[in-house]
């Protein structure tokens, strides 16, 4: 079966060897304050920052999930409030846990065939501590291209970090760390890996601020975090697994130019055949705004039911619509890990079912 839904997605086939190399080199019960571990770490760190292009001098972290790290960033770098600009589902909830924790937050939706204007944007004063983006909206199947990530990096107010979700496209995508503070990502959409995992990366800049606010109150506070990340550790037992996991996937993949690259190219093939062949639609009609690596349709309910009996029957795992859209339209994952052969496949159920 091939597997079109966008999270948990489907991994790399490899992952299934390196499970056993795993339990086979004691990696499933492998100290976590050892120096095996230390290394493995430092190792990961490094191999992420040659294949993604992460500057060397920013911080990588590892937490269980995007989730956490919404909670940690209202802990750790937002003393006052943030500012969230969302189109969907993820950027509102990530608007709604930093609120729960810092009241004074502001929150601005946005269309999803809308690139937002930064320069007229409602609520973002120099009180504010962080301006928050969700780079690749999974809910809605949007994107924000560089050049509105890079206009709101240079309009930022005097005090304010940029933080950025980039759940649905880190590994997939080719992003400019440089022109962003804080980035993260779960490893079960575009890393190809089962969850349980997140990386966060912080720029210089980021890393001063935390340093010089200290929160030290939870468990997962980024000073300590920052602390244990000097020597390649972490604050609290760590998942081992999955950083083995993506340890072995991000050395053998070829760098992130190049997965870009294909993930672009077949994006725009499938985006022209849904915008005439099949009685689907793109549920973005804007090409500006339409992500790479999560393509959305639109029908009506009964089609998108049809849609998905039909496909899943042939071995096809078509992903549902999210929160209002989950009756009117499907998401298909374009993610690295999913293979060429599964596309033909998929385009072919539609040309032979759907056209």
């Amino acid at each position: 079966m091939y597997t079109f839904n966008p999270g948990p997605s489907q991994v790399y086939p490899q992952v299934r060897q390196y499970l056993q190399d795993a339990f086979d080199e004691g990696w499933l019960s492998a100290p976590h304050r050892g120096e095996r571990f230390v290394q493995l770490v430092r190792q990961t760190v490094q191999e992420l920052k040659t294949k993604l292009n992460i500057p060397q001098d920013y911080t990588v972290f590892f937490m269980s999930s995007a989730t956490e790290s919404w909670e940690v960033l209202a802990q750790s770098l937002t003393p006052t409030k943030s500012f969230h600009l969302y189109n969907g589902a993820f950027g509102q909830k990530w608007y709604e846990a930093a609120k729960s924790l810092r009241p004074a937050s502001v929150g601005h939706k946005f269309g999803i065939d809308e690139v937002p204007d930064v320069d007229k944007l409602p609520g973002l004063d120099d009180q504010t501590d962080l301006v928050c983006i969700t780079q690749n909206e999974t809910g809605t199947t949007t994107q924000l291209r560089d050049g509105v990530v890079l206009n709101m990096y240079n309009r930022l107010p005097s005090r304010a970090l940029l933080a950025v979700d980039a759940t649905s496209s880190m590994a997939g995508i080719q992003l400019k760390f440089i022109k962003g503070d804080i980035w993260f990502s779960s490893v079960q959409k575009c890393f190809g890996l089962p969850a349980g995992l997140s990386v966060m990366v912080l720029s210089p800049r980021a890393v001063e601020r935390l340093r010089k606010i200290n929160e030290r109150s939870h468990y997962n506070s980024l000073p300590d975090q920052y602390d244990k990340m000097l020597n390649f550790q972490t604050t609290h037992t760590p998942n081992v697994l999955g950083i083995y996991l993506l340890s072995r996937s991000i050395h053998d993949n070829p760098p992130i130019k190049t997965t870009h690259q294909h993930v672009v190219e077949r994006a725009t093939k499938l985006y022209d055949y849904f915008d005439q062949a099949t009685q689907l639609r793109p549920l973005v009609t804007n090409p500006e705004t339409r992500s790479h690596t999560v393509i959305g349709l639109k029908g009506t309910p009964a089609l998108i039911d049809e849609v998905k009996r039909r496909a899943l029957a042939q071995d096809l795992f078509i992903g549902s619509g999210y929160g209002d859209l989950k009756p009117t339209s499907v998401r298909i994952a374009n993610f690295p890990a999913i293979p060429d052969a599964a596309f033909e496949q998929l385009v072919q159920f539609f040309a032979r079912e759907f056209s």
